[in-house]
């Protein structure tokens, strides 16, 4: 993996500089808008605002780079966040906001889109799995070491507000100045919804309410802080403990997911989560328990979305696995629309406590649309199942593509060792 990195230093450093200051967004917002006399209804039109912008710019992207190239799509979406990011302090308004988190949302969707096919192009079959490792690695590292730069100033100020543009800004120069040649974009036909649902009704309807989770979980957490009282540290920890938990688990549950029947192991894990949120939603007095509740959340929740991803590629052929790529992250990013504004309606109107009710419920939800597809066909056999690859759920089409291929080969290679085995 140090390989890996030295050969693409210049972009995992920029990657890290761009996840630091999403990752400040997020909570900032989440404070400032308290400070703002914003309640949760308010705050959740605001949150919705950037998985909307996401969704659309996962859709647009990879024709704009066709167009002009990935170098000058990276600059200009990157100054816009740069802006927007300075904006938000100098207009303290929900609709200014809602309307720069859908643009800031839409420009990081396709930083994404540009960062991902860059590390892909200069990746080879030995070392794509690493360096997708790695890349979820950073991402992951940058957003939890953004909680902890939120204590150093005073949500009220502009100071953050100036840090997120400045990491964002400064994120430009090493990979704009970067040696390695920009990669020829090539975009895959995206599957009709229609035949994706046909395919797996189960992944379809999962990414739908997993997407919901994940936007409650990154556009709300620091709200729900707000509206409990947290103090700022409590706060950045609690969001800071959603995203250790989903590194954590990774691991296992991929471990798991290869070695089962996929339907049972989400069905399980849905069914375990949506009990984990009970404790919290009835004794969120305790900030032990907030905190276990939140690292059961995003350690439950992040590998879900792979899982999802693995399931539905069971179904599929080989080649289809790219064109279905953007049908699930379409269907997760609707689902990511709609979560921030019923979970911000559900605190206002019933109280902070149900944010993790709303959570419990759609885990509820999935669960038991599991055991019901159990009762419609059979599982495939684990022998048959393709192999599982981490996707973090920040990432665009372009790593959900590149975790699929990796799939592939590890698979081939695995048949290509059980025939020399038994020869």
């Amino acid at each position: 993996m140090i390989k890996v990195f030295t050969s693409s230093w210049a972009l995992f450093l920029g990657l890290l500089l761009l996840m630091i200051g999403n990752g400040l967004q997020g909570t900032l917002l989440g404070l400032r808008g308290a400070l703002e006399g914003f309640d949760a209804a308010v705050m959740a039109w605001v949150m919705s605002a950037y998985f909307a912008g996401f969704m659309f710019g996962s859709r647009m992207a990879p024709g704009m780079i066709q167009r002009v190239g990935h170098v000058r799509v990276f600059a200009a979406l990157a100054s816009m966040i740069s802006a927007g990011f300075i904006l938000y302090a100098a207009v303290p308004d929900p609709i200014a906001w809602a309307a720069m988190r859908f643009v800031v949302g839409f420009c990081f969707s396709g930083v994404y889109v540009v960062c991902e096919s860059w590390l892909n192009d200069t990746s080879t079959n030995e070392t794509r799995g690493k360096t997708l490792s790695l890349y979820m690695i950073v991402q992951m590292v940058g957003i939890v070491s953004a909680q902890g730069i939120v204590n150093f100033a005073d949500a009220g100020s502009y100071i953050l507000f100036v840090v997120m543009s400045v990491l964002v800004s400064v994120s430009f120069a090493p990979i704009l100045l970067s040696a390695t040649p920009a990669p020829v974009f090539q975009g895959a036909k995206p599957m009709t919804l229609r035949r994706l649902y046909e395919t797996s009704p189960l992944g379809c309807i999962g990414m739908f309410f997993i997407g919901a989770v994940f936007a409650g979980m990154f556009g709300m957490a620091a709200v729900y802080g707000s509206e409990k009282g947290l103090s700022v540290a409590d706060i950045t920890t609690f969001v800071a403990m959603i995203y250790i938990g989903g590194m954590v688990a990774q691991y296992p549950i991929g471990w798991l997911s290869d070695r089962m029947d996929r339907r049972r192991l989400i069905t399980f894990i849905c069914l375990a989560a949506a009990a984990a949120m009970i404790p919290s939603a009835l004794f969120a007095d305790s900030y032990v328990i907030l905190l276990i509740g939140a690292l059961a959340l995003g350690g439950l929740s992040n590998p879900l979305y792979s899982l999802l991803i693995a399931y539905t590629a069971d179904y599929l052929q080989p080649e289809d696995m790219a064109a279905a790529s953007g049908g699930l992250m379409f269907i997760n990013g609707a689902g990511a629309v709609l979560g921030p504004f019923i979970v911000g309606t559900m605190m206002t109107a019933l109280g902070a406590d149900f944010y993790f009710v709303f959570m419990g419920v759609n885990f509820a939800i999935i669960a038991g649309y599991g055991f019901y597809r159990m009762t419609r066909r059979a599982a495939p056999s684990v022998e048959d199942t393709s192999a599982y690859a981490y996707v973090a759920p920040q990432a665009s089409p372009v790593a959900v593509e590149v975790a699929q291929e990796y799939a592939i080969d590890l698979a081939e290679h695995e048949e290509q060792e059980k025939e020399s085995a038994s020869t």
